[in-house]
């Protein structure tokens, strides 16, 4: 495999669906998911958190359109703990439209705020239903009064066809990473395997002016998400065997240990968190987060 770039933090999904030279394209996917037939893509305010300021948090995808708040996310590896990402997430972007609108908190009155809606799309080689929910309250250790929901859609090729259907953009990226897959198998090498199917892709699809104008980018951004998948599962396996071997003495519980090694170590490879940060979402403690960085080859800050 070619050298991966840890230093470009876009995807290719938030390139092409949260780029704001794009916006029909996200206007499209918004259509598509919530049915609608907004005609003017000037009608999306992308308010995505893009740098380590809010908490060390980096978002995906996130914007207003009318009364809807959306926040997406991309997942090429799943992850049940969304729903404490999103509900982080939605705090820091509830926090930047209250001081950059109207609102007053202390009003006798109702103040409206726009609607969260959350979807995460996945497309990792677990299969997974077409559509389910996530629930932050599934994770509570006894009742909670707080709940976030999280839509997750599987966009893997083949999935989804009346959302692929109504939205061509999206079932041409699910073409692409599926022909990336199919001839990395063939040809034992990535960065070929990206380069090709850019160029086998059909002439009349949407996305491939764009993605030949930024092809180079488009090559490491895909393999900086395919080496972070083998990263991680890789992560896990050793997370598994050092659980088992030490006795768990990090005092773990039994069952949650991957799961909080696989948000630790995604957390990590996005490269834009803090230890402290990643300590409280993944409930490691902070030695555990800088022995896991200085496996992982990553800088942790």
């Amino acid at each position: 495999m070619a050298d991966v770039n840890r230093e470009y933090k876009d995807r290719l999904f938030k390139f092409i669906f949260g780029n704001p030279a794009n916006k029909a394209w996200t206007l499209s996917l918004y259509n598509a998911i919530r049915g609608s037939a907004y005609t003017d893509p000037e009608a999306i305010s992308f308010n995505t958190i893009e740098d380590a300021v809010y908490m060390g948090m980096k978002n995906d995808v996130s914007f207003i359109i009318s009364s809807d708040m959306e926040l997406w996310e991309h997942q090429s590896t799943f992850n049940p703990n969304m729903p404490m990402r999103f509900l982080l997430y939605s705090g820091d972007l509830y926090d930047k439209y209250i001081k950059s609108s109207s609102y007053y908190e202390y009003s006798s009155l109702i103040q409206n705020i726009p609607a969260p809606r959350c979807v995460c799309f996945y497309n990792g080689m677990r299969d997974e239903p077409e559509s389910s929910v996530l629930r932050l309250s599934d994770a509570y250790e006894g009742d909670g009064d707080i709940e976030v929901l999280v839509t997750m859609l599987n966009i893997n090729y083949g999935k989804n066809k009346a959302l692929m259907e109504a939205c061509r953009p999206l079932r041409e990226y699910a073409w692409f990473i599926d022909r990336v897959r199919t001839l990395q198998k063939d040809k034992n090498d990535l960065g070929a395997a990206v380069y090709t199917a850019i160029d086998q892709m059909p002439d009349d699809y949407m996305i491939k002016p764009f993605l030949l104008d930024n092809r180079s980018e488009v090559m490491k951004m895909v393999l900086t998400e395919y080496d972070q998948e083998k990263t991680i599962e890789k992560a896990v396996d050793e997370g598994r065997r050092e659980g088992r071997n030490e006795g768990r003495k990090e005092g773990l519980k039994e069952g949650r240990d991957e799961r909080n090694v696989e948000v630790a170590t995604e957390l990590l490879q996005d490269g834009n968190h803090t230890v402290s940060f990643i300590s409280r979402i993944s409930r490691l403690p902070e030695s555990a987060i800088r022995k896991l960085a200085d496996k992982l080859h990553v800088t942790a800050l």
